[in-house]
């Protein structure tokens, strides 16, 4: 058989996202033909092109879009100091945010690489702010159109979308699948009834990870039922979160198959990326603080290293599903394999795990064979704050190339951690986070507010705990989010459980996510999330950490308690 496997626009930037490398391996391995293509950085290499801005109106940007994005994708170094001493790129409203102050203390002497990147990335965001203004409101980096696919109970906003005439950036997404499905083309077909149903593939997977890629996904499905006579399959973990209720026939028009829970041995094989255009890649540093930077500059591999969440508890996360709820882990050797493969493929050595959570102790194995081998390699990924993580597995980790970690602390607060089941303390989180600075590993952490029965006092208290951690130097990074029930967590199937109540029972046709339920909350919530986020903003830049945590809210606020006898007994 012959496949076609598709990433719609648009994820990141800087790197591949791994499904289709992963349904690649999966399907070669059983002796098919595949082709994969990343559709996002096909458009958007077009989007950011001398021709297509110097057609829209943007001549100045178009003279030096071809120069930034060489520098972006690390093939000319020496244009970075001329863009970090700020002489060459025009600077719109994204530039009116610059903090002078914060981009000394982030980057240092002016023309580091590190501040070219951000300046150049602020360039290439006014041209797609441009675009999204002028020419198609639907346009982001890293996202398609998704305020029509994100928590939406029916499909007729973006049904209605679909019915429209294609935008200037759909035609161009559609010229380069066109161009893709006719590889074989029309020296095989025959008269031109058949040379429009004519596809090199018997089948196409579109793989929608997030909703920003749904819009895009739908539009080739659109193209490929009305022009070729492939099979075509919508997967991936916007669907297998979003659509296991739907009832919306109408999806039906854009495919053929809705794939729920596929493959879930493909992650079990190695990754293929070596059909993808690994040089058109762009490295992007959108914000200054050094975790979002791992995140969007340079061209990590991402991988598995183990299938699942081998904790599966957390009262918010989707432990139902089977990408959480059915873990299991291969050997250490067969991570270091695919690893190695990996490398051979993209000529490159570092690695971004995206599991739930690394598992200690195979972490422990892999880095010992990554050790054994000889190999220089730098990697990241997410774990759990768990007493696992000593000094001396901290100390391993980093020897055999690991640079950062991010994890969920949560609610940063003990009685809490407990309602979710969390397994991990405040005390246990603090330790392992000290014996990963300890070893030179940088440390992001996830936060959570809102939570069925968080009072404000737990609140104070947490951002008091975060506080300290910033102070000492054990965080380096943090993102507060507001709990959202999810009806694939323990707490969305059973809210009552968790002292909270369900608003509605009755499935959406669309999309079925996240729960309604009545917070019940005496203090304003969204004031509260916006001075969790500004203090952990100002602590991430080495600022405020002077002042009481109370300061920061705009409302009433108690002052933080003894946050608990194993923070006290600290160095805190």
């Amino acid at each position: 058989m012959r496949i076609l496997l598709i990433t719609p626009p648009l994820t990141q930037l800087n790197t591949p996202y791994p499904a289709t490398a992963y349904l690649k391996g999966y399907y070669g391995a059983q002796g098919h033909t595949v082709q994969q293509v990343d559709l996002g950085i096909e458009v958007a290499d077009r989007v950011l092109s001398r021709e297509f801005l110097a057609g829209i109106g943007l001549e100045e940007q178009a003279r030096l879009v071809e120069p930034v994005k060489r520098f972006l994708r690390g093939q000319d170094d020496t244009l970075g100091p001329r863009i970090a001493n700020r002489s060459l790129l025009p600077e719109g409203k994204r530039f009116e945010q610059l903090d002078e102050d914060n981009m000394e203390w982030s980057f240092g002497v002016s023309g580091t690489t590190d501040k070219a990147m951000h300046l150049a990335t602020l360039f290439i965001e006014d041209i797609a702010d441009y675009i999204r203004e002028h020419i198609d409101p639907h346009f982001d980096l890293v996202r398609y159109a998704e305020y029509l696919s994100n928590d939406a109970p029916t499909f007729d906003p973006l049904y209605d979308e679909l019915q429209q005439e294609p935008s200037v950036i759909d035609r161009m997404m559609l010229e380069i699948l066109e161009k893709e499905c006719r590889v074989i083309g029309d020296k095989e077909a025959g008269d031109k009834e058949i040379r429009q149903k004519y596809c090199c593939y018997d089948k196409v997977c579109i793989t929608v990870p997030f909703p920003g890629c749904l819009y895009g996904a739908l539009r080739c499905g659109q193209w490929l039922k009305t022009h070729t006579s492939a099979t075509v399959e919508i997967g991936g973990g916007f669907p297998n979160t979003e659509w296991r209720q739907l009832s919306d026939k109408r999806i039906y028009e854009f495919c053929h198959e809705v794939v729920i829970d596929g493959c879930r041995e493909a992650d079990q094989y190695c990754p293929d990326f070596s059909d993808l255009p690994l040089d058109k890649y762009l490295s992007l540093t959108e914000m200054t603080n050094p975790m979002h930077r791992l995140w969007s500059q340079g061209r990590w591999n991402k991988m598995v290293m183990a299938h699942g969440c081998y904790w599966h508890r957390c009262a918010f996360c989707d432990t139902s599903l089977d990408y959480i709820g059915n873990y299991h882990a291969p050997k250490a050797t067969t991570v270091v394999d695919h690893m190695e493969r990996i490398i051979e493929q993209t000529h490159r050595t570092g690695f971004h795990f995206v599991d739930e959570a690394l598992p200690p102790k195979l972490l422990r194995e892999v880095a010992e064979e990554i050790l054994r081998r000889g190999l220089a390699v730098s990697f990241w990924g997410n774990i759990r704050f768990e007493k696992a993580y000593t000094a001396e597995l901290c100390d391993l980790l980093a020897e055999a190339g690991m640079v950062a970690v991010s994890g969920g602390l949560e609610v940063a607060s003990d009685r809490l951690l407990r309602l979710i089941d969390k397994g991990v303390t405040i005390q246990q989180t603090v330790e392992a986070c000290r014996h990963l600075r300890d070893a030179g590993i940088m440390v992001h952490t996830y936060l959570m507010y809102g939570f069925p029965t968080e009072t404000l006092q737990e609140t104070v208290d947490a951002l008091e705990t975060v506080r300290r951690m910033f102070d000492e130097g054990i965080v380096q990074s943090a993102f507060w989010h507001r709990y959202a029930m999810t009806c694939h967590s323990p707490s969305g199937l059973n809210p009552e459980a968790y002292g909270a109540r369900r608003v509605t029972l009755k499935p959406n046709p669309f999309c079925n996510n996240e729960v309604d339920w009545e917070p019940g909350f005496d203090y304003d919530i969204e004031a509260v999330g916006a001075a969790l986020r500004l203090a952990t903003y100002n602590y991430m830049n080495g600022l405020g950490l002077d002042q009481p945590v109370r300061s920061w809210f705009p409302i009433r606020v108690p002052k933080p308690t003894s946050y608990s006898k194993s923070i006290r007994s600290t160095s805190f």
